[in-house]
């Protein structure tokens, strides 16, 4: 359809930027659980390693993910939102091909933070209408690619804006245009993964730009939408809501500078810390949303965006990997396994501001009781000292052939593998119904694909 306000050569579809007002949301659809828990993650892997040919003797180890939590997840999250909502869950939390399909099948979007996870938001069949582009730096060829792509584009900046006129001047459609504003509300607890400090390499900072920014909403007919990320896991939800609101009260001063309706979307990014100990505090996503609209309740006028990857993902997922060695030196048990640095880059690297619960069950995946624990050192095999899982965690007698079960590793962890000594990314095995069925969403990464990578 044409858009009312182009006053340039361009095509605009029918996309977030055209919407009825928001709709209310349906029923809360509520969780059966916050996670999986040790009891049910053996009960799954005594199951799969009862099925005939499922687990082979090279799998060393292996991801699990129990892919009806993760769509029960979906549905709770589309259940506290407006039904308009885009939720678009970030592909950079977990990237596996199979499961962006399941994504998409339970009714969530996508959003692709480079033109890698574009293209793989497209071949997994995510409609356009779906998926949001955010990657910072984009060249030019791939800002004509995701205009034609006729996906949700949030600029990083206002250099990007610049450039996405030239390239729509020359001819490009366009479906719609947000921009990404720092809302400079301060930064959480991790430092890595703040990103709303005074300083951010994101996004427009607020206060230096506003002027700026809204010039450009004044020129640019297609930019209509705003787009705010605090950060993730060590932001709370007052800040999330911080940002929210300062960006909200600038969209406002947009719009009375130009008309009511000029900012149409808001996307309000992720973020929402989970848990990653046994006993602790688990942030709902129910008390969240419930603030939102509490506190904001202008929200109603925008078609609203959400980003959450790591709430989706961390808790439906957990690896389990085979002990090789128990190795004792002095008082020190030490017990060697199939992963390590490679796939939990921030545990090793940071282990102070990141935590994996560990439990171990025995060669058939009989769990083994705590009652005679002692600290023991849990090493990965890559070749630096650094590749430590664990050190001084209590954990009952081991022997070889047995498994460590890695708690909550769904986002942030085999998405960002390692290559560093050629390990072979390791199988990743979809379960329903608590191990009903199962499937190889991935295989085992053959000797020659590692090879091939290198050439």
């Amino acid at each position: 359809m044409p858009c009312p306000y182009c006053s340039l050569l361009v095509t605009c579809h029918s996309s977030l930027s055209d919407f009825s007002p928001m709709k209310v949301p349906t029923p809360m659809i509520p969780l059966t659980r916050r996670r999986i828990d040790e009891a049910q993650m053996s009960a799954v892997l005594q199951k799969a390693l009862e099925t005939p040919g499922l687990i082979q003797e090279a799998d060393s180890a292996v991801v699990f993910i129990d892919v009806s939590y993760l769509s029960e997840r979906i549905r709770h999250l589309l259940s506290l939102f407006p039904s308009t909502t885009l939720h678009a869950v970030a592909v950079k939390a977990n990237p596996l091909f199979r499961i962006l399909q399941a994504i998409e099948a339970a009714g969530a979007g996508l959003e692709a933070a480079s033109i890698g996870e574009l293209a793989l938001s497209m071949e997994a069949g995510t409609p356009s209408e779906r998926i949001v582009y955010d990657s910072p730096v984009k060249t030019r060829s791939e800002i004509l690619t995701a205009l034609q792509a006729l996906v949700h584009i949030n600029a990083d900046s206002i250099l990007e804006l610049d450039r996405i006129a030239e390239i729509i001047a020359g001819g490009s459609p366009v479906r719609s245009v947000g921009i990404r504003i720092n809302p400079q509300v301060g930064a959480g607890r991790i430092a890595m993964t703040s990103v709303a400090g005074t300083y951010s390499k994101f996004g427009e900072p607020l206060f230096e730009s506003r002027d700026a920014l809204i010039e450009r909403f004044k020129r640019y007919p297609w930019l209509v939408g705003v787009h705010v990320h605090v950060g993730s896991q060590g932001c709370g939800p007052e800040l999330l809501l911080s940002g929210v609101k300062r960006v909200l009260d600038f969209a406002a001063e947009v719009r009375r500078c130009t008309s009511k309706d000029r900012i149409r979307i808001f996307d309000i990014g992720g973020g929402l810390p989970v848990s990653y100990h046994r006993d602790g505090v688990v942030i709902d996503m129910e008390g969240y949303s419930q603030a939102l609209f509490e506190r904001f309740p202008e929200l109603q006028e925008y078609r609203l965006i959400t980003e959450f990857g790591r709430w989706i993902h961390a808790n439906t997922a957990w690896a389990a990997s085979r002990i090789e060695y128990v190795k004792q030196t002095g008082d020190t048990r030490t017990a060697m396994i199939h992963v390590g640095a490679d796939m939990f880059l921030r545990k090793c690297y940071r282990s102070d501001e990141w935590h994996h619960e560990l439990s171990v069950v025995d060669a058939r995946g009989r769990l083994k009781r705590f009652e005679h624990a002692s600290p023991c050192v849990v090493a990965g095999p890559l070749c630096f000292a650094g590749d430590v899982l664990a050190k001084d965690v209590p954990l009952p007698e081991m022997a070889e052939g047995d498994y460590v079960l890695i708690h909550d590793v769904g986002a942030y962890t085999f998405s960002m593998w390692s290559r560093y000594n050629s390990r072979q990314l390791p199988k990743f095995i979809g379960y329903e119904n608590d191990g009903e069925r199962f499937e190889v969403v991935k295989d085992r990464e053959r000797l020659e694909d590692v090879c091939r990578f290198w050439k």
